[in-house]
């Protein structure tokens, strides 16, 4: 879909509670590229770390799907949360009023499960406030947004090659530690896919335990057909996670592929979760 003038986008806080400031400035940015804003009525409520009752977050994700005047879905920030929701949420009802759902870290969890039972194309991408609310908005990470949520045709290159070669199938991924909380729950393709992940703070025998989580899985490991890698920033030793990344590539004898812009920093691509996907050596291409 193209976002047109006077569109409506609708910002909603699904994780972590909000900084007003942060809302607003991404409101006004909003505004000043000529969209429509309507923020969730829980944006501003706390409850703990959480931006209100999980019923609330639920009843404004179902509204906001609902509403046709909405033609896009951002969420706020992440944080934590979004795992409280996946089993309350009404996937028939996003089924019927599909359009694009975005965001990031924490949202991984709603990204991946909103696809696996809706069938809709999720968006990992910019957040309100992490993104479009700060002082001055990466011009990268706005225009791979507009791109992808436009459904062009999307090309991008990693730099550490892993384990080389070619694999296609859909894009599914995230946030690794989110990713890995899904475990227990039906969120893994039929069919062939490509996996992405980053992560924050995490240290490397925590990233190397996430993984095997997930390899645990015989349907993961059948239908996964290659990897892509973006930042693992904070680690504790670098040196040591890319001899773990190494180690797997091998292990998998799969196409894995690392320095892709999947990340907690200013400059971000967007990637359509549920799309169909190539990765030729160090490029993922999305038709």
């Amino acid at each position: 879909m193209i976002l047109k003038q006077d569109d409506t986008i609708g910002i909603i806080a699904l994780s972590g509670d909000c900084e007003k400031e942060k809302v607003e400035k991404a409101k006004t940015y909003f505004e000043g590229l000529g969209y429509r804003v309507r923020l969730s009525e829980n944006i501003y409520e706390q409850n703990r770390y959480l931006a209100g009752t999980d019923e609330k977050k639920v009843d404004e994700l179902h509204d906001f799907f609902e509403d046709s005047d909405i033609k896009l879905i951002l969420c706020a920030r992440g944080g934590y949360g979004g795992i409280r929701l996946i089993n309350k949420i009404n996937y028939r009802l996003i089924k019927k009023n599909p359009k694009p759902f975005c965001g990031f870290s924490d949202v991984t969890s709603l990204l991946l499960m909103i696809n696996r039972n809706s069938g809709i194309v999720t968006y990992h991408s910019p957040m309100a406030c992490s993104d479009f609310g700060s002082d001055k908005v990466n011009e990268a990470t706005k225009s791979n947004f507009f791109s992808a949520i436009s459904d062009e045709s999307l090309s991008f290159k990693g730099d550490k090659v892993y384990n080389n070669g070619f694999a296609q199938g859909i894009l599914i991924g995230g946030n690794l530690a989110t990713v890995a909380s899904l475990c227990g729950q039906n969120f893994i393709p039929d069919e062939n896919f490509i996996f992405f992940a980053e992560d924050l703070n995490e240290p490397v025998y925590k990233i190397d335990k996430m993984f095997q989580q997930l390899l645990n899985l015989k349907k993961f490991t059948k239908n996964c057909k290659g990897i892509i890698l973006g930042d693992f920033l904070g680690v504790d030793n670098e040196e040591w996670l890319e001899d773990y990344f190494k180690e797997l590539g091998l292990r998998l004898g799969i196409p894995m592929v690392g320095g892709y812009k999947i990340t907690h920093a200013d400059e971000k691509i967007t990637l359509p979760i549920g799309k169909f996907a190539q990765l030729n050596e160090k490029t993922l291409i999305i038709p």
